[in-house]
């Protein structure tokens, strides 16, 4: 299985949806209206189509020049296998080819609405699977999601994508250079699909893990703007978790069928590993969400400690800033006493009696001196000097 790993697929961009087609369908479901993206520009109906082959024996045979020609050359051609493959197709071309393929009304609505969290769904021996891409953008720290929609039945596949990743090109080359995996059926198709959305997961894993370190690292380090990244990237990891732990679910769909839709025993191999790395993933994403929650403790608690530091600090400052004014207030005080004595023995007034007295001028040092020690001794007893 090792040389069957896909490189990473391309991003997509986000907010896009739908607009007219030129036929004037509408390609946008009620239930879309209200969302708040804008539309995508309009592009031609043949650009809907990324490519459809007819494969017989794990080889392609024919390139037809349109969807009818598919067709045809499908039902007259035995023991073929048709892969079409489309982007953001109109409503009227997906009814059509349903109505080719016998796909069931409610798998078709979904496809035209989009916007699916990932399932697996039977219709009779048409099998549809919704898929969600990822790619993770260190720049930005943001998750890219695609979504692809497979519809799977004995003869054909028909894949549905609704944004630029996964790059299905890059799937299709692979089975075509495996023409031993490709002739194995529709589910070889299935497993390479399963394959790179589920290895494409791997980068963004990678680029998670290396901010969740980061962040540990800038708690530590008390940075202020710590707690909006660890939010932010919470964000990005829930976003993630809903759109792989569905896999384990659809996986074990898969694998709980191989007896009876008669799988063969190598793809069954296949899908097994496939599911072992999607077990690896949707245990490190909770792992991610456990992390940041117990980073987001730690932030507060750390937060918490450097206030209470804080308010420690300013309690200490505002205590020998009263100390100071008492002293101040103490020495003010004291200087005060003499000052009143002087003031009121320097009214000019002539009728004071001490003016005349031998020993006035003494006693009102005397006073003063006396009213400053006091006065002094009430300070230093309360602790003021």
């Amino acid at each position: 299985m090792a040389e069957r790993r896909l490189r990473p697929l391309r991003p997509h961009k986000r907010g896009q949806s739908y607009g007219r087609g030129p036929d004037g369908d509408q390609m946008v479901a009620p239930e879309r209206s209200m969302d708040p993206r804008g539309a995508s520009p309009e592009t031609a109906m043949d650009s809907r189509v990324i490519d459809n082959a007819i494969y017989r024996d794990g080889r392609r045979i024919d390139t037809p020049p349109s969807l009818a020609d598919t067709l045809k050359r499908l039902r007259d051609t035995d023991g073929a296998m048709a892969w079409i493959g489309l982007y953001r197709p109109a409503e009227s071309q997906l009814r059509s080819l349903a109505e080719e393929f016998g796909l069931h009304e409610l798998a078709l609505e979904d496809a035209i609405v989009a916007h699916q969290r990932p399932k697996l769904e039977r219709y009779g021996d048409t099998l549809f699977v919704v898929l969600r891409s990822a790619r993770y953008l260190d720049e930005s720290e943001e998750v890219d999601f695609g979504e692809l929609h497979v519809f799977l039945g004995p003869n054909f596949v028909l894949t549905v994508r609704h944004s630029e990743a996964p790059d299905l090109a890059v799937v299709r080359q692979r089975v075509e250079d495996d023409p031993e995996l490709l002739k194995r059926g529709t589910e070889a198709v299935l497993y390479a699909i399963l394959d790179a959305v589920v290895d494409g997961y791997a980068p963004v894993v990678a680029g998670l893990q290396n901010d969740i370190d980061e962040i540990e690292t800038e708690v530590f380090r008390g940075d202020p703007k710590v707690s909006r990244r660890i939010y932010e990237l919470s964000r990005e990891v829930i976003e993630f978790q809903r759109a792989t732990r569905p896999l384990l679910g659809m996986l074990e769909g898969l694998m709980a069928g191989f007896d009876k839709y008669g799988t063969d025993e190598e793809l069954q191999r296949y899908l097994r590993d496939v599911a072992d790395h999607a077990t690896t993933v949707v245990e490190r994403v909770t792992g991610f969400r456990q992390m940041l929650g117990d980073i987001l403790t730690v932030n507060a608690t750390l937060v918490s400690q450097a206030q209470n530091e804080e308010m420690k600090h300013l309690t200490q400052a505002s205590y020998a800033q009263n100390e100071e004014i008492k002293k101040i207030s103490a020495w003010a005080a004291i200087l005060f006493a003499p000052t009143l004595i002087g003031t009121v023995y320097g009214m000019n007034f002539q009728h004071i009696p001490e003016l005349h007295w031998t020993i006035g001028y003494p006693l009102a040092l005397a006073l003063m001196a006396g009213t400053c020690a006091t006065l002094y001794l009430i300070f230093k007893r309360r602790d003021w000097l």
